[in-house]
């Protein structure tokens, strides 16, 4: 095997391991430079692409923790991360749960907005996708059975479901949000988490769930306590490119990344991904009730 060819088998490696796509696509895309060894799983090229990418990862990590099924920590089993698009697989038991949390609703007992502000569930059977409003971002849903469609909660006298009451345009309390999240360095950091997705759930592997939170805006932390050291978990994300400083990104040398990796603390400037490991519980912790 040549040098160049062996460098491509790394680099497929890396890929297939982050998203669980076939070690042949993750060649082709290496083959043609898609991929490389400082970045092995393409990025979202588009701005607004990455902030609706990273809203979901703020959402999903803050309302599945504890809840989720077979490992799969933000409810996808596999991402297929192309430049200009995202396709997520669903793990079955969680789609439903997992489309109710992201699509907007007002809640009486939070006092405000939960979900992803101006998200909308479109499409049909085979065909479902999450899209933004007034904008062409969307990331497209795959479910192992192709007639699937979910089910969703009704309105009840404590929370109003926006997409509900307008499917085609933004509710006041929407418009009122802004349209940006944190920061660019969030969006870059967390979109790419979300397509790193199977290195994600190996924190999730011994005990099928894992306590996943936010904080805040700035990022998200992943705690666990079998199947894979913090230090593990955390140099596969350092290999996949995850904290890489985007070109024209500024903000001078990128950080010590194996330094940071050894402390579990994964930086893109501000934004953060912190990884930690701690005892094992002797059962899963008790969670809110489900779509609040």
């Amino acid at each position: 095997m040549s040098k160049r060819t062996d460098n491509r088998h790394r680099i497929a490696t890396i890929c297939s391991r982050a998203t669980g796509l076939p070690l042949n696509v993750c060649h082709q895309w290496a083959a043609s430079g898609l991929i490389t060894r400082a970045q092995p799983v393409p990025d979202a090229v588009d701005v607004e692409q990455r902030a609706f990418e990273a809203q979901l990862v703020l959402v999903l990590a803050d309302r599945l923790r504890h809840e989720q099924v077979d490992g799969a920590l933000l409810g996808f089993t596999r991402v297929d991360p192309a430049p200009g698009r995202l396709s997520l697989k669903l793990h079955p038991a969680m789609a439903d749960r997992v489309v109710a949390e992201l699509l907007p609703r007002i809640d009486a007992r939070y006092g405000g907005m939960r979900g992803v502000a101006g998200l909308r569930l479109m499409g049909s059977p085979g065909l479902w996708r999450l899209s933004r409003l007034a904008s062409d971002v969307h990331i497209r849903l795959l479910h192992p059975h192709p007639a699937w469609t979910p089910i969703l909660p009704e309105d009840d006298k404590e929370v109003t479901y926006l997409w509900r009451r307008n499917p085609r345009r933004l509710h006041g309390i929407e418009a009122r949000l802004p349209e940006r999240g944190w920061g660019e360095e969030r969006d870059w950091l967390l979109s790419r988490l979300l397509r790193r997705n199977m290195l994600v759930n190996q924190a999730g592997a011994a005990h099928g769930w894992a306590n996943t939170y936010t904080t805040g805006s700035r990022g998200v932390v992943i705690e666990w306590c079998c199947a894979i050291s913090r230090d593990h978990m955390a140099r596969r994300l350092v290999r996949s490119g995850l904290t890489a400083v985007p070109p024209g990104m500024p903000g001078g040398q990128p950080p010590d990344h194996e330094h940071l990796a050894r402390y579990g603390q994964l930086h893109l400037g501000e934004a953060l991904v912190t990884v930690r490991q701690g005892s094992c519980p002797e059962q899963r912790p008790v969670s809110p009730g489900r779509y609040r």
